[in-house]
């Protein structure tokens, strides 16, 4: 695959990240409060939470840009800390949030650049330019880039060297929905060759398909962590569930679904509309079942990752 190197079944033993008991205070202030972390290799993992939470610190520390005040973090099994890690960055790639490039350089020149700081092949420029759809202006100066055209560029540079682990800050910033596909189809094909990747990103409603686990963060701290569905069953998130019905129909479905604890229905314009705690679906489709060809239509609608975000984050104030 054009600019991706195959890890070994060996090189996938073990964590690619690992956190324990880490901590980071900026005098009085604690952004990062005793987080435990393990990524496994070849995984697609999110950290997500509320600005001041803590995700970018983490990522300063697991990059080795800002020491960790207590605790331990190992990248591929070796020590941020330690003397090796100057080699291990190597194996790493990184797109900031807010990426800074030089406006009177091109973008071919860009990526050659920043190939010679990492000791990269700079063969490897042209290619990576065409993967992240830029080699129409790979000639042309940064000035001339649009703002999505610059956030692919950044990307490209974090691409370089055939990384191992990648750490992507917010993205998909400025780009429209066909780069955004675009850019997590390279994901999954980095993901299938196993390349480990840590991304964080405001659009919740992005990362919820996209994510193969994530961990929510609120002050500091992680409270939440585990595939979508996994977090929907921690939170015993109640379901919705939409029942396409007569108006006549609606109140006699309505009565006999009253009957079921925790159960909660409100009328809607295809006719009811039922909140329903997980463990109470199977008795709410009995009930809709039974109704037989007078249920015009039924749909299931679990909560999002934007919604279990929110509830958490009620729960912890």
């Amino acid at each position: 695959m054009n600019g991706v190197t195959n890890i070994s079944n060996d090189e996938r033993a073990g964590a690619a990240i690992e956190l324990r008991s880490v901590s980071k205070t900026y005098g009085a202030i604690q952004a990062v409060d005793g987080v435990d972390l393990r990524v496994e290799r070849g995984e697609i993992f999110g950290l997500i939470g509320h600005n001041g939470a803590g995700k970018s610190t983490l990522f300063k520390m697991m990059l080795g840009l800002t020491p960790a005040s207590s605790g331990e973090i190992l990248i591929n099994g070796g020590s941020v800390a330690g003397k090796g890690f100057r080699a291990t960055r190597r194996s790493l790639g990184y797109l900031p949030e807010n990426v800074v490039l030089y406006d009177n350089l091109s973008g071919l020149e860009t990526l050659k650049f920043f190939a010679k700081l990492k000791g990269a092949d700079l063969k490897q420029c042209a290619p990576t330019l065409e993967r992240v759809g830029l080699a129409h202006a790979g000639s042309r100066p940064l000035r001339e880039y649009s703002k999505g055209m610059r956030q692919r560029l950044g990307f490209a540079q974090a691409l370089l060297g055939k990384p191992q682990v990648l750490f992507l800050d917010e993205p998909t910033n400025g780009l429209d929905p066909q780069a955004i596909r675009d850019f997590y189809l390279i994901l999954r094909e980095l993901r299938d060759c196993g390349v480990t990747i840590l991304i964080t990103s405001h659009i919740l409603a992005e990362l919820q398909e996209r994510v193969d686990r994530l961990a929510i963060m609120v002050a500091g701290r992680i409270q939440a962590l585990g595939t979508v569905q996994g977090l929907r069953e921690q939170q015993q998130a109640p379901l919705q569930i939409e029942l396409r019905l007569s108006e006549v129909d609606a109140v006699f479905a309505r009565q006999s679904l009253s009957e079921l604890s925790g159960v909660s229905c409100s009328s809607s314009t295809l006719g009811l509309s039922v909140n329903c705690p997980r463990e109470a679906k199977l008795a709410v489709l009995g009930v809709a079942t039974g109704l037989g060809a007078r249920l015009l239509d039924l749909s299931i609608t679990e909560p999002s990752l934007e919604d279990l975000f929110f509830e958490l984050g009620k729960a912890q104030n």
